[in-house]
């Protein structure tokens, strides 16, 4: 949860009403929120030193505990205006977008695409700071960074006086040694070359967590006016030129990203929370963005989105009786204008400042808080339940002890791994049917999910070469597999895996250890030259043609009730090369699926 210290009496003046301290704590949980501390700006920095701060603030600051998802609430401004709108001294406000006489243009070129795509932009007019009002502004610019924002990974916003800049702007992204301006926070009065900016700034505390998301790019992005004036290098600082004072009046918000979806939000969140600042307030200017495709979408979109709700249903998920009158005074309290359409639905208007707004039990839990969550009655569940362990889970746990107790070691590996350990390591074609790819990988060993437990076995024994000889891995665990027919498109399937490393292959060993768990399972083996019937009762081998295996004669399939269930055998020489591993490896995987309905073990 984000914590955020707002000034008691800045938050009672505009709460138009003083509380104490339990006053106040009681109006926070009634709200959905915490009073997490009550302190001072010298406690804190008496605390933080250990020694007495001698000109620090005495001033009451209250540390209140914000949901993660309620990015609304990041400020005094958010946190004031949905107390009062909670207490029922002001309606939920309507944004409005301004049409001036001419929109600003922001242009993104076709070079963004591989740092940072996406840009969104805003314009606040007639804006009247105080001090107060300009630290506030700037705070929540570092909370939604750290927040919403992922350390600006996601989004980076850049603020700007619009009247030292001459629009249209260009979002480009630049060669480093072209980009040429004075930054912010700069500590000589001359103008920096990006990459040796790049470089004095991995010495600076506080920016130095940034460098690396530009690090090793070849182009760096850069917004400039139309006069070639840096406005900004997102998502490392903004230019000294543009930089907002107490004196702006007119602020141009840009927003650069690699999420599109993050970046309204973010905007929306910052033109909605200053634009009460605004000569005519809560409006705002929209800017049209003109994309590297040619297409223009203007932002932001202030509109409210509609859900209706079902009051019974809303009801008996919350476990309250109220009509549905008094629903929509509720959700309306909560910052979610509503109105009666009939006896069992509301309208609910979801303002571009609820994000965190995404299924109807969101607003269920908004109906709930309202409401109050003690005067909710406690009632008795009207059915006696118990729960009980999955099959599945409760067979993986039994056969986990089964397989410890022949003298393996159980191994815990990645549910993602490189594309490359799941198919051309093994030696396996990857026909783009198999495995669930990971859309946006955070790095070349997390680009699927896995398809096998083999490839996680062996690469336990890279990192365990130099253990004592021989060396006994399994892992009981799931795989996922693409399925066209399933909802999601995918499914899981639970796997046994096991591998022995040693001076030799090991395969007696290795279907000693099958024969032995198809006993514990309660299947018999029977001949391959058996009848129809008898093989669908039991399970027998064959020839195995698998590719990560030693050939036919030493590799063998599973089949099982008539099916192929998995393979054992000897792994092939070129996979262990490919891995770097310099002895043989025997090693068995069969898929659980079968056996969970009626598995009993001994």
């Amino acid at each position: 949860m984000p914590t955020v210290g707002v000034k008691a009496e800045s938050l009672f003046k505009r709460l138009e009403q003083r509380y104490t301290e339990d006053e106040f704590q009681t109006l926070c949980f009634d709200f959905g929120i915490e009073l997490d501390d009550v302190t001072s700006e010298k406690e804190m920095l008496e605390r933080m030193s250990g020694k007495e701060a001698q000109n620090a603030s005495e001033e009451v600051i209250y540390k209140l505990d914000i949901p993660a998802n309620r990015y609304d609430l990041l400020c005094l401004e958010g946190i004031s205006r949905a107390l009062r709108i909670f207490l029922g001294k002001d309606a939920s406000p309507t944004y409005t977008l301004a049409e001036p006489a001419q929109r600003q243009k922001l242009v993104i070129q076709p070079e963004t695409k591989a740092v940072r795509p996406f840009a969104v932009a805003a314009v606040l007019r007639g804006v009247t700071f105080d001090q107060e009002a300009y630290d506030s502004f700037i705070d929540l610019q570092e909370k939604l960074h750290t927040n919403i924002c992922r350390k600006r990974t996601l989004v980076a916003i850049g603020t700007h006086d619009l009247d030292t800049i001459v629009g249209p702007f260009v979002y480009g992204a630049e060669k480093p040694a072209d980009i040429t301006f004075r930054p912010l926070r700069a500590s000589e009065d001359r103008e920096w070359r990006a990459d040796a900016l790049m470089k004095d700034y991995e010495k600076d505390l506080q920016l130095r967590q940034y460098v690396p998301i530009l690090k090793d790019a070849q182009r760096y992005p850069v917004i400039r006016d139309s006069k070639g004036v840096v406005l900004s290098m997102p998502p490392i600082i903004n230019g000294n030129h543009s930089k907002i004072t107490l004196g702006t009046k007119n602020i141009f918000i840009e927003c650069t990203a690699t999420d599109l979806t993050k970046a309204k939000v973010v905007l929306n969140t910052m033109v909605c929370m200053f634009s009460e600042y605004c000569e005519t307030p809560f409006t705002i200017e929209p800017v049209d963005v003109v994309n590297a495709d040619g297409s223009t979408v203007s932002y932001p979109d202030l509109s409210s989105r509609v859900e209706i709700v079902d009051t019974e249903l809303l009801c008996r998920r919350v476990g309250i009786q109220c009509w549905a009158p008094k629903l929509a005074e509720l959700l309306t309290r909560m910052h979610l204008p509503s109105e009666v359409l009939d006896v069992n639905s509301l309208k609910v208007l979801i303002p571009p400042t609820r994000s965190d707004i995404i299924h109807a039990c969101d607003i269920w839990e908004d109906a709930a808080i309202g409401y109050g969550y003690n005067n909710i009655k406690r009632v008795d569940p009207s059915v006696a339940t118990y729960g009980i362990q999955q099959p599945v889970n409760q067979l993986s746990d039994s056969l986990r002890v089964v397989v410890a107790e022949a003298g393996y070691s159980e191994a815990l590996t990645f549910a993602l791994c490189a594309r490359e350990d799941a198919f051309e390591f093994l030696r396996r074609k990857d026909d783009g049917k198999t495995a669930a790819r990971i859309l946006n990988p955070v790095n070349e060993e997390f680009q699927i999910v896995r398809v096998n437990l083999l490839s996680g076995l062996l690469k336990t024994i890279v990192e365990n070469k130099s253990m004592p000889l021989p060396i006994k891995v399994f892992e009981i665990s799931d795989v996922v597999l693409l399925d066209p027919a399933s909802e999601t498109g995918a499914m899981n399937s639970r796997r046994v895996s096991a591998l022995i490393y040693a001076k030799s292959p090991c395969f007696e060993e290795i279907q000693g250890l099958l024969d032995y768990l198809m006993k514990q399972l309660g299947v018999s083996r029977v001949a391959r030259t058996a009848d129809a019937a008898a093989k669908k009762k039991g399970y027998y081998v064959v020839e195995s043609s698998d590719p990560a295996f030693f050939g036919e004669l030493g590799a063998a399939d599973v089949i099982c009730y008539g099916k192929r269930i998995g393979v054992f055998g000897v792994i092939h020489p070129e996979v262990l090369r490919n891995y770097g591993i310099p002895f043989p490896c025997g090693a068995l995987e069969f898929d659980l699926g079968p056996f969970i309905p009626e598995a009993e073990l001994s």
